[in-house]
């Protein structure tokens, strides 16, 4: 019996982040779906049903945070585990992703491929 492929949802405004983020996945055998517009993140949650969300908090014309406030408010993806991956260096978005619900990790750009690997693996409960 094969084992169903887990679909990572990577909301990141940086076409260059999304394919390096799609190789690492898909060479570790997930699913990868990219958006760059906040905006239309939401759609892609309820369309897709990820099993995992890979976020930025820097993206044009909205913030990280308001995706992931509607994540959790979606009675269908409020379950869903979050990696956040910015370049932001910021203490307080590092203490208030600890604090959130469903948080697996704050990850800073760059990041080591293992490492994002391992915290997704993680998440969904596979071996490393």
């Amino acid at each position: 019996m094969a084992i169903p492929t887990k679909t990572v949802l990577c909301i990141d405004d940086e076409p260059g982040m999304l394919d390096l983020t799609r190789l690492i996945l898909k060479r570790a055998g997930f699913e990868f779906i990219g958006v760059q517009e906040g905006r239309e993140s939401m759609d892609y949650v309820r369309q897709f049903r990820p099993d995992i969300v890979l976020l930025d908090l820097m993206l044009p014309g909205t913030n990280g945070w308001d995706i992931f406030r509607q994540i959790r408010d979606n009675h269908d993806s409020r379950e869903t585990p979050v990696i956040i991956v910015t370049a932001r260096h910021d203490t307080s978005d590092q203490l208030t992703a600890e604090s959130a619900s469903h948080v697996v990790a704050y990850l800073t750009k760059p990041f080591s491929p293992n490492e994002l690997i391992k915290y997704i693996k993680a998440a969904l409960c596979q071996p490393a």
